[in-house]
Formats: C-alpha cells, sequence, structure tokens
C-alpha cells in the first residue's frame, strides 16, 4: 500500500511537473511577441488528486492605460504629419514663395514703379510680382484641399481597417467564450483578443467593458456601441475632391456620427479623431487665412469709379477672374477667393492687357481712370497703391489672427500661426509617444516574459522531475525485489 502510494504520488508530481515546464517553455518561446503574456501554471488540489490550471499574467489597469496611451498617440501623430505636409508645401515667412514674401516682393516694386512711372519695365515686374503673389495664394489654398483630402482618404482606410480588426475580434472573442464555457485553455485567445484591442486603439479610440464567461463589449471613448455580442457597422463615404467649403462625410458607427461639427458623440481620440481634426479644423482654419489676405488684397488694389449714379468700386489689381466684384466683410464673401485669385487680365499684357492701366487705372473702363491725361510721369495711382497695401485693417476674427494689421504683418501672423500649430502638434506627438513608451513598458514588465526567469525555472522544474523518475524507478526496483521473494 505504501508503494502503490508513493507511485502515484510520483507519477502525479511527474505530470505536473511536465506541465509546469511546458508552460515556461511556451514563454520562452514567445518571448519576442509583443502581444504575448505570460502563462502561469498553477497546482490545484482538490478531491484527493492534484491538476494544473494554466492562467496567464494580466493588469486589467495598465492595459487600459495602454490603450488610451496608444489613442492619443495616434491622433496626435495624424494631426502632426498632416501639419508637417501642409508647412512643407506652404513655406514660411523665409521662404521666397511664400505669401508673406511675395508680398514684400510686390510692394518693393509697386515703389520702384511708382518713383519712376513711365518706365514700362518697371511696371512689368510690379505686375509680374502681382501674379506671382496671386499664384502663391492659389498655391497654398491648392496645398490646403490636397492636404485635406488626404486626410479624407486616410479617414476612409482607417474605418476599413477598423471594421476589419471588429471582425477579428468577434471571432476571437468567440473562442475565449465558448473556451471558458468548456473549461480549455484560452490563454492564447485571450492574447489574441488583446492584440486586436491594440491595434483597435489605434484607429479610435475604446473603452472595454468585460462580463461573465470572458465575454466583452467594446464602445468609443465617447460611448457609442462598436461590439456588443456582435461587431456593430462602422461606415464612411469619401469625398472626391475638396474645394473651399467643402463639408466632408462624418465616420458613421452604429448609425452615429462619431466626428464631425453635427456629431452628438465624438470620438476622442485614435486616428479619425486626429484626422478629422486636421480635415475640418485645422486645414480650413488656415485656407480661412489665406481668403482673407486674398480678399484684402482685393479691397486694397480696387477702383473707384462714377457710373452715374455715385461711386463704384471694382475689382483693379486682383480679381476672383470672374465677377469683378470687391468683397464684403463677411467671411462668406471671401471663401475660395485664395484659390481663385488672380491678376486682372485688362493689366495682364499675357493677355493682351495694357501694362499703363497699373499706372493710369481704367482697367475697368474710361469711368475709372485716375490718369485722365495718360501723362506718362504720373505718379499718384502708383503710390496710392502702395499705400494701401500698407495700411492696416481688420481681419475676420474666425481667421484666429486678431488685432488691426497691415497685409504684411498678417501674412507674417498667419505663416507664424501654421509654424506654431506644427509645433504644439509635433511636442503634443512627441509627448504622447512617450508615454505609449512608458505605459507599454510598465504594462510589459507586469505581464511579459523575463527568458532569464523562465530558464531559471526550467532548471528547477527539471530538478524536480528527475527526482520524481528516480522515485518511480526506486519503487519499480522495490516492487521488482518484492515479487521476486513472493516468487
Amino acid at each position: 500500500m505504501g508503494l502503490s502510494l508513493a507511485l502515484n504520488n510520483a507519477r502525479a508530481s511527474l505530470s505536473a511537473t511536465s506541465s509546469q515546464i511546458a508552460a515556461a517553455s511556451r514563454n520562452t518561446t514567445g518571448a519576442d511577441d509583443p502581444n504575448y503574456s505570460r502563462k502561469i501554471a498553477t497546482l490545484v488540489t482538490g478531491g484527493g488528486t492534484t491538476a494544473v490550471v494554466i492562467q496567464r499574467a494580466t493588469d486589467d489597469a495598465l492595459f487600459a492605460r495602454k490603450l488610451l496611451s496608444t489613442s492619443d498617440a495616434a491622433a496626435a501623430g495624424a494631426v502632426s504629419a498632416g501639419l508637417d505636409s501642409l508647412s512643407r508645401t506652404v513655406g514660411d515667412t523665409d521662404d521666397p514663395t511664400s505669401p508673406a514674401a511675395r508680398l514684400g516682393s510686390l510692394n518693393a516694386a509697386l515703389q520702384a514703379a511708382a518713383n519712376r512711372p513711365d518706365d514700362g519695365q518697371l511696371a512689368r515686374e510690379a505686375v509680374e510680382s502681382a501674379r506671382d503673389l496671386a499664384l502663391s495664394l492659389n498655391a497654398a489654398a491648392d496645398a490646403v484641399h490636397t492636404v485635406r483630402a488626404d486626410a479624407d482618404t486616410a479617414l476612409g482606410a482607417s474605418v476599413t481597417r477598423i471594421s476589419d480588426l471588429l471582425s477579428q475580434f468577434a471571432v476571437a472573442n468567440g473562442a475565449v467564450t465558448r473556451g471558458s464555457a468548456n473549461g480549455a485553455d484560452v490563454t492564447d485567445a485571450l492574447d489574441d483578443r488583446d492584440r486586436i484591442l491594440g491595434a483597435l486603439s489605434e484607429e479610435i479610440g475604446i473603452t472595454t467593458v468585460s462580463r461573465p464567461g470572458d465575454d466583452m463589449a467594446i464602445y468609443t471613448d465617447s460611448g457609442v456601441p462598436l461590439f456588443d455580442r456582435t461587431a456593430r457597422r462602422v461606415t464612411f463615404a469619401e469625398t472626391v475632391g475638396f474645394t473651399a467649403g467643402t463639408v466632408g462625410n462624418s465616420v458613421m458607427a452604429d448609425g452615429v456620427p462619431v466626428t464631425g461639427a453635427n456629431s452628438p458623440m465624438p470620438v476622442q481620440s485614435g486616428r479619425i479623431a486626429g484626422l478629422a481634426a486636421l480635415r475640418d479644423t485645422v486645414a480650413v482654419r488656415y485656407e480661412s487665412q489665406l481668403d482673407a489676405m486674398a480678399g484684402a488684397l482685393v479691397d486694397a488694389f480696387a477702383e473707384t469709379g462714377d457710373l452715374g449714379a455715385g461711386p463704384v468700386r471694382r475689382a483693379g489689381l486682383f480679381s476672383d477672374g470672374t465677377s469683378g466684384l470687391v468683397p464684403g466683410g463677411a467671411a462668406s464673401a471671401t471663401l475660395g477667393l485664395a484659390a481663385a485669385i488672380r491678376i486682372n487680365a485688362a493689366v495682364d499684357p499675357r493677355t493682351g492687357g495694357s501694362l499703363d492701366t497699373l499706372r493710369d487705372g481704367g482697367m475697368n473702363g474710361p469711368a475709372f481712370r485716375a490718369n485722365p491725361g495718360t501723362e506718362a510721369a504720373f505718379d499718384g495711382r502708383l503710390r496710392d497703391l502702395a499705400s494701401a497695401l500698407g495700411t492696416a485693417r481688420a481681419f475676420d476674427p474666425g481667421t484666429q489672427i486678431t488685432g488691426v494689421l497691415t497685409l504684411q504683418s498678417f501674412a507674417a501672423a498667419s505663416a507664424g500661426w501654421l509654424s506654431n500649430e506644427r509645433k504644439l502638434a509635433t511636442s503634443e506627438a512627441d509627448y504622447q509617444s512617450t508615454l505609449l513608451s512608458r505605459a507599454g513598458e510598465a504594462y510589459s514588465n507586469a505581464v511579459g516574459v523575463n527568458v532569464d526567469d523562465e530558464t531559471a525555472r526550467i532548471l528547477q522544474l527539471e530538478q524536480s522531475y528527475t527526482a520524481s523518475a528516480r522515485l518511480i524507478s526506486v519503487v519499480d526496483q522495490l516492487l521488482k525485489t518484492l515479487m521476486d521473494v513472493v516468487r
């Protein structure tokens, strides 16, 4: 009876040690996988028997912190990347092709032409400077539209990935709940589920709710369901082509808009939050500054004439290319003007215009001439233009540039605003990236695998295994001796 008990105990120890060695070896194999959590073989004794239960190391608080950091870093990174692209395309005040630099060149050209109004070459240079300025504003507006279109396309790609990840989560969650109900080892399935949650948090800010049976539900960080028993539909319709005033579509989750100004429950983090902010807020605000510059240019260079019913103002050196009207004070009146502004065809020698109209006026007809006698030395109009260019004015507060400023100062302030937004976005992206690194490190320290520890554990378990095997061998020899005596 004593030998039988010893044999059974040795066999049980051998089996348990074998399972523990397998778990430690499994940990060593998964050590390089960032989504792998350490497996723990726990001995459970009950009813006179000993069983090995495989559990995994976990820390719900640290994992939730890691998901939040992932979402925040992705949002900040999306805004920073978009502003980098916009800044590279538009340039800054030191770039000779920027609107601010072109304004300085035009001012210098007008001063030179005013000093020698009879010099046709100086007039031509002034007109070409005006053309360069208009083209600079056109290019800047086009850059804004490109950044917005790229953000819109990226939103579509992000939504496609979200839908795919939710489908994957449905499979992984099903494997976890079924395995838990059957008493199977679901630790690998739980790792897979956490991996999907990590990838999902890059695209959209999420919160999770654990339920009985190891089931889990997912919501956006604003409370809209993404997965509750089944994956919810996340959709987005990309916009074909962006122009001034284009309003991009909202990302829809379970039928609720989660981006856009009219969203009742907007997401606060994740790549789609950053892309939506870039497309709908940051880029739009910069374009409003460009439009304000264009509107001020048209106003500053307008011509005034009398058509019989009192003074009338018409677009002069700069116009929108179609109406010839001078924008009013409302922001809507100048919407898209930066993309449309150009020099007046009446002064453009490339289209048959006359350079003399820069000096004399009359781009809108004889009633608008400032030099009726066509005197070659007339410099009044040119000096008025240079003076108007340097006149301080109030700009639309919606541009976020306040105060009474000259056009040159406003253009410099706009470039400074873009540079500052880029700097803030870069700092925020770096900060969030650091937080993510720290959160990931803390979580890894809590649930990850230390190969040295696992190797040491395997060596200890092998010694225990050897001892159990030796005990079985001794019992076997004793039983053999006993049988020999009986015979």
